[in-house]
């Protein structure tokens, strides 16, 4: 377990007093890169251990827990435990394409740019509790559910709102539990096909 002390970051005119909760060390020297400053607190890998999740509660109880990890399984893994623990933490993310490495290595926070970086970390979600007025049928008749096409519309959909990348399911919960309304998804998806 490692944690980074910093103070009170400004991104996009946005002051934050938070923990960021990344996966590793090169997470950290990334986001310290940009944001001199900046507070994490690593998870180490996907198996999140029992003392990290309680330093993360705890600290929960004097700041807001940030929670920003790769865009891979293993990201959401850890992304679901962390919530799971602190159900007020926010959720920063990055696109699977924003985490490509330049040259060989896994996909992550640690090779995003800085404005890639600002941008997630100035567009945070958090669950809520008054639930989605869009329905599993509505997912699918938007076309964001069943084959190539929709994972594409997904992936441009999912950058538009800041809300990461998922297979049909994933996706779908995320905007639930965002409380992302059939009209934002409207208005994301039109934005998207005007651009194409």
């Amino acid at each position: 377990m490692t944690i980074q002390r910093g103070y009170t970051i400004l991104i996009k005119k946005k002051q934050f007093n938070a923990v960021v909760v990344v996966e590793g060390k090169d997470d950290t020297i990334r986001l310290q890169q940009f944001f001199p400053g900046i507070e994490t607190i690593e998870t180490n890998g996907s198996a999140v251990s029992a003392q990290v999740l309680a330093q993360i509660k705890q600290l929960s109880q004097s700041r807001e827990i940030i929670v920003f990890t790769d865009p891979d399984f293993n990201g959401e893994r850890i992304r679901r435990i962390v919530t799971e623990a602190v159900p007020t933490a926010k959720q920063a993310f990055i696109t699977r394409k924003e985490g490509e490495p330049d040259k060989a290595g896994s996909l992550g926070v640690e090779h995003a740019s800085k404005e890639a970086l600002e941008r997630a970390l100035s567009d945070l979600h958090e669950e809520k509790a008054s639930s989605s007025d869009l329905t599993e049928a509505d997912f699918r008749d938007l076309g964001l559910a069943g084959g190539a096409e929709a994972r594409k519309l997904r992936e441009a959909v999912g950058i538009k709102l800041g809300v990461g990348y998922g297979n049909a399911k994933t996706f779908y919960k995320r905007l639930q539990t965002f409380g992302i309304s059939k009209e934002q998804l409207l208005a994301a998806i039109k934005v998207v096909k005007n651009a194409e």
